[in-house]
């Protein structure tokens, strides 16, 4: 007798304890379902890349939050942020963390193509939205492609089919090519060969080097003693821009052409125009190419005293498209706002007439520029002579050469 009434006073308890399980689940819920809409920009905060995307690009999604008036679906908009340092492993507890605890619908950002991979693996598989407003590889719409992954701004691909072809075609016929060894310079290598070769070029020389190098001596000798005409620099942020700093202490720029193959308008402005003058680079947004883009821009400026990147405007872009494809599907299930971003035009002071593809790539202009000298300067942040506009269509690798598996099975 006692032990049935222990055993129904046990049952009981686990009765209770599942019926407070399911009411802390229901609440849950409920709170997701009415709580604020939260956007998670994943960064670089503190090091190498934290002036081309970092705080600024918190300040660009909430740009675009603020314009969007700061509300979707009746309920607030939130944009949290996190440091994924460069490291893998951290943007991705961050990512799961925000995913799985925090009611995060989206991620953006992620200018580190090593991260941006992972962000991609685990947002595929939670069936939400990744923004990929940072990130360079080309793999995030090739091999590695999503249905919930958009690849907004840039790629590998855009970036060397502009420098490289353009270079190429003023007559430059052998290359060496220093690169950063991780998945960035290891896909912008790869595009870039192909560029140099179908134009007739060869590439004499490569060497790698570890991501966050403050000493390129040893690198840059090697390219040195190649005689190569071009010494291309597949690599980005503080990594480029001690490559050029030290290129020129060396002497090797009396001798040989720099090119940067991922070049952001901060790198720029840290090395000074007497270095960075002359080298031409590709780039998706210049804050001084119209109207339209010197206004938003310089709301930007007034926030940060910085002048805006590819990835700032990309970011303020990707945040507004996103929530009005939010508002135009009536819901936050990832894959239905996904396919309703790819069926809706992207238009903003950034792009024009934008399409996203099935794969996940946004295609629009890309453009060619020159960094003027110090005396073809004429105010503050006036970098670049535009030099060609280069068509989206011809500037993004085709979708049929790109490898996404997904597409196989649609």
């Amino acid at each position: 007798m006692k032990a049935w009434v222990k055993s129904v006073q046990s049952g009981a308890g686990r009765s209770l304890g599942l019926a407070m399980a399911f009411a802390a689940v229901a609440g849950t819920s409920a709170m997701a379902q009415s709580g604020p809409v939260r956007l998670g920009v994943l960064t670089d905060m503190s090091s190498l890349y934290a002036d081309n995307g970092g705080q600024g690009s918190v300040v660009a999604a909430q740009m675009a939050v603020d314009d969007f008036k700061g509300k979707v679906l009746g309920r607030n908009i939130e944009i949290v942020a996190g440091d994924h340092q460069n490291k893998a492993d951290i943007g991705s507890v961050i990512t799961r963390r925000w995913l799985e605890n925090e009611n995060v619908e989206a991620i953006l950002d992620v200018p580190n193509s090593a991260v941006a991979l992972a962000v991609q693996g685990i947002t595929r598989d939670k069936k939400k939205l990744f923004l990929a407003t940072g990130a360079a590889t080309s793999r995030l719409t090739g091999d590695e492609c999503s249905p919930t992954g958009i690849h907004w701004t840039y790629d590998t691909y855009a970036l060397a089919q502009g420098t490289t072809k353009a270079i190429a075609r003023l007559g430059a016929k052998t290359w060496f090519l220093l690169a950063a060894d991780y998945s960035l310079g290891l896909q912008l290598e790869a595009d870039s060969r192909k560029v140099i070769d179908a134009t007739g070029g060869k590439v004499v020389g490569a060497v790698k080097h570890p991501i966050n190098t403050p000493d390129f001596s040893s690198f840059l000798l090697q390219a040195q003693a190649s005689k190569a005409e071009v010494i291309a620099l597949a690599d980005a942020g503080g990594d480029f821009i001690n490559a050029v700093k030290q290129a020129g202490e060396f002497g090797v720029t009396r001798g040989q052409k720099l090119a940067g193959l991922i070049v952001f308008i901060a790198d720029i402005h840290s090395l000074g125009l007497p270095s960075a003058q002359s080298l031409m680079l590709s780039s998706a947004f210049y804050w001084d190419l119209n109207d339209e883009t010197r206004a938003w821009s310089k709301r930007f400026i007034e926030k940060t005293k910085k002048v805006p990147t590819m990835i700032h405007a990309g970011t303020y872009g990707a945040v507004m498209h996103y929530l009005k494809a939010v508002e135009a599907a009536g819901t936050l299930d990832g894959p239905t706002v996904a396919a309703k971003m790819r069926e809706l035009p992207v238009n903003d002071f950034m792009t024009r007439d934008g399409k996203i593809r099935q794969d996940g790539r946004l295609v629009r202009d890309m453009y060619l520029f020159r960094v003027k000298s110090p005396a073809e300067s004429k105010y503050q942040f006036d970098y670049y002579q535009l030099l060609a506009t280069i068509p989206g269509d011809e500037a993004f690798k085709p979708m049929e050469d790109g490898g996404c598996p997904f597409l196989k099975k649609s």
